[in-house]
């Protein structure tokens, strides 16, 4: 099971730049990598968050990737693991990583005024494969 979810986030670049530390303060990775290019100022993280479930015994892994250029930043979020198919998996008495990393990009995007865009990508047509 894999799942990829994209955000667009627009707004004053020093909000924008403040989005990767505070979600890193608030929900710790498991593991984080930081590049910052020396030639146009840009960044990009990508953080590691793992959660076991103990109802379903499986882990759930999301790589959360951010680029923080000028004018966006520009998230992507990527789920794998888990299990699926069998009767009482969508069974959670907790939240998952992935909503808590999720409600925190939507609630700090409402709190400082930025626009939010998700990305959706389109299904390619049959036409564009012939």
């Amino acid at each position: 099971m894999s799942t990829v979810t994209k955000y667009l986030v627009y707004g004053p670049n020093k909000t924008l730049r403040r989005i990767p530390a505070k979600l890193f303060d608030e929900h710790e990775p498991k593991y984080l990598y930081n590049y910052k290019s020396s030639a146009n100022n840009d960044e990009i993280f990508v953080a590691v968050y793992e959660q076991y479930e103990k109802q379903i015994n499986a882990t759930i892994t999301l790589t959360c990737i951010i680029e923080c250029n000028d004018d966006h930043t520009r998230l992507e979020l990527k789920k794998s693991g888990g299990r699926m198919g069998f009767r009482g998996s969508s069974l959670s008495e907790e939240k998952s990583v992935e909503s808590d990393v999720i409600d925190f990009i939507m609630d700090f995007s409402k709190r400082f005024g930025l626009s939010l865009q998700e990305e959706v990508d389109e299904p390619a047509s049959e036409e564009e494969e012939d």
